[in-house]
């Protein structure tokens, strides 16, 4: 389960830092809607962000699906927050393309850490 903190750690330093970015290197370049774009991006980035530290704090309460949970984070960051960013700097509309994808694997990592708890209701 440490490897959830580390990775957790890793993406909120990266959120602080891709924020600061934004607020202070960006807003003199970008459009209102780019940088609305790239804030979307920070937010879901910190949103889970903690869910990885969240799911590292769960221990081995169902390890195989906190597994899966975690996994679909990391993969919902990279396809989300990281192609709002890409797509804010460049408007190239294949990094928008990929955004929804990322968006359905956070939505998966939530839907598998709600089966989790479930399991763990089920087998008391």
């Amino acid at each position: 389960m440490r490897s959830w903190f580390l990775l957790g750690s890793v993406f909120l330093f990266l959120a602080v830092a891709f924020g600061a970015f934004g607020a202070h290197g960006l807003e003199k370049s970008l459009s209102l809607k780019a940088i609305e774009t790239f804030k979307t991006g920070v937010t879901y980035q910190f949103y889970h962000g903690f869910g990885l530290l969240f799911i590292g704090l769960l221990g081995h309460m169902n390890e195989g699906l906190l597994k899966k949970a975690g996994a679909f984070f990391v993969v919902g960051i990279l396809l989300f927050s990281f192609n709002c960013y890409l797509y804010a700097l460049t408007q190239e509309k294949a990094f928008a393309m990929i955004v929804p994808l990322g968006g359905v694997s956070f939505l998966c990592g939530w839907g598998t850490l709600i089966f989790a708890f479930l399991k763990k209701d089920s087998t008391k």
